[in-house]
């Protein structure tokens, strides 16, 4: 069982509503931002989640800034991004073992504007009444995952996505 952490959510509110876009600034190499990225091309990235309320969870993103989950692309472009999304969710599925992978797009104009997608694995075995929006609520604190954790995690995703031809 890996320990949880208390998520100070005003803190993170506050930041993301004050701060440059995270996810632009994670593209462009930005040193005090950072991720930990597993997979990514010319027009995406993949990056572990930095505030994990599940194990494995991570994020895809097209690398310019987008707003609109459907509005912003041509229809190829987002169907580019939906099969790297589905690689993800099948590396995760594979590597994690879940009972579920769930897959959301969530951001808001007043944060976090920048276009992303979730890939967040349900734990195999998790009551019912703690699923679905339960399982992703910040109130339940975040993983306290170490660096070794997060790294060996970024590389066993990494390994699955190159396994489904996403190296």
């Amino acid at each position: 069982m890996i320990d949880r952490q208390p998520f100070d959510n005003k803190a993170y509110v506050e930041t993301i509503q004050s701060s440059p876009c995270f996810i632009c600034q994670l593209v462009a190499g930005d040193p005090t931002n950072p991720h930990h990225i597993i997979y990514e091309n010319s027009e995406a990235v993949v990056f572990l989640n930095k505030y994990p309320v599940l194990y494995g969870y991570s994020l895809v993103a097209p690398k310019a800034h987008r707003e609109q989950v459907t509005g912003d692309f041509s229809q190829e472009e987002y169907l580019r991004l939906q099969a790297l999304i589905y690689a993800v969710a099948e590396a995760t599925r594979i590597y994690v073992q879940p009972e579920r992978v769930y897959i959301l797009s969530l951001g808001s104009q007043q944060g976090n504007r920048h276009v992303h997608w979730h890939i967040a694995p349900l734990p195999a075995g998790l009551p019912f009444d703690e699923q679905q929006l339960n399982a992703l609520r910040f109130s339940n604190g975040v993983l306290n995952l170490s660096e070794a954790e997060r790294q060996e995690l970024a590389a066993g995703l990494r390994r699955e996505l190159a396994r489904l031809g996403f190296a």
